[in-house]
């Protein structure tokens, strides 16, 4: 049975050749490098973890070992994934591209369709892989997100778990300088440190920025430009804060870029897309696409994390 295609149209004279698509929310944490990429993972990668104590002593003339140096790791298993959609030609044929497909009965999909589904597609698993490494659990067609990891996380301090709030920009600087202020002393400063934030507080955060509040920016706001302006790189006490689009509304997650990681098989997987007509193959008028690739996320440490918003059930 083909995929469920639902044409409606009031159709009059020739197509226009365009097709549109509802916007789609933007795969920005890998297209941007905002977390670590670790590519060809076939099965599983171990993530090597070292953690060193007590190293120092006072001087003498022996050696005498000192110190304690613990080695253990943490498994990031990309989960296998697939996206399967038939479409039958004929739901096109006496529709926009009557004309195009050509009289014959032996019809081809539609040249230009083709190029917007195949690419429509590729977004939309985009948008998915991108809502998944914040918020995603191991559901059917999804993965377990940082969110979900590290809500299930004894490890994480609970000092370092910040209580969320509903973020305005009346309001978010204030909630960012607790993000901050929970930061680990030996993370703060360190040049992969990074604010994770979801859409909603990065806006109120430049809004805030626009000044013509009492967050003590001034009338006019970052530059003295007000609300007119836009800011390409955000820092919040001299920490870089990160649009992650997929994080849930009200949320965040501060850490090291190189102490989050997602892991796939091939990158290209992400961007490719194969069409198949099956009328060669059994007669049918209809045509496959088949997409597969794997994907998932792993931390190595929890105690370089703080959560803003997001509930701590191990702890």
């Amino acid at each position: 049975m083909a995929t469920t295609t639902n044409v409606t149209t009031t159709y009059a004279g020739e197509f226009a050749g365009k097709y549109i698509g509802a916007a789609l929310l933007s795969g920005n944490t890998l297209a941007q490098g905002g977390i670590s990429i670790m590519p060809n993972v076939k099965f599983k990668s171990v993530i090597k973890r070292l953690d060193l104590a007590s190293l120092t002593a006072n001087a003498s003339c022996d050696f005498t070992p000192t110190g304690t140096v613990t080695l253990d790791e943490r498994i990031l298993e990309p989960k296998e994934l697939q996206v399967n959609l038939e479409l039958c030609k004929s739901d096109f044929q006496d529709d926009w591209e009557a004309v195009q497909m050509g009289f014959s009965a032996f019809d081809n999909l539609p040249p230009l369709f083709s190029d917007f589904i195949i690419a429509r597609v590729a977004e939309q698993v985009a948008q998915k892989t991108e809502q998944d490494i914040w918020s995603g659990s191991a559901g059917a067609g999804s993965f377990d997100g940082f969110s979900t990891l590290i809500a299930a996380d004894a490890a994480l301090p609970a000092g370092q778990e910040v209580a969320g709030t509903t973020v305005t920009a009346a309001n978010v600087i204030d909630e960012l300088g607790k993000i901050v202020d929970a930061v680990p002393n030996r993370l703060y400063g360190h040049e992969g440190l990074h604010i994770y934030v979801a859409q909603n507080i990065f806006r109120a955060y430049k809004r805030a920025l626009g000044g013509f509040g009492a967050s003590g920016l001034g009338a006019n706001g970052f530059g003295g430009q007000g609300t007119n302006q836009d800011i390409d790189v955000l820092f919040f006490d001299g920490v870089k804060v990160f649009m992650a689009n997929g994080l849930a509304d009200d949320t965040a997650i501060a850490s090291t870029k190189d102490n989050l990681y997602f892991g796939t098989g091939l990158i290209s997987d992400h961007s490719l897309v194969k069409l198949l007509d099956m009328a060669d193959l059994d007669g049918s008028k209809n045509v496959r696409m088949i997409m597969r690739y794997t994907a998932g996320v792993q931390y190595g440490f929890a105690t370089d994390i703080v959560t803003y918003g997001i509930t701590n059930s191990a702890n």
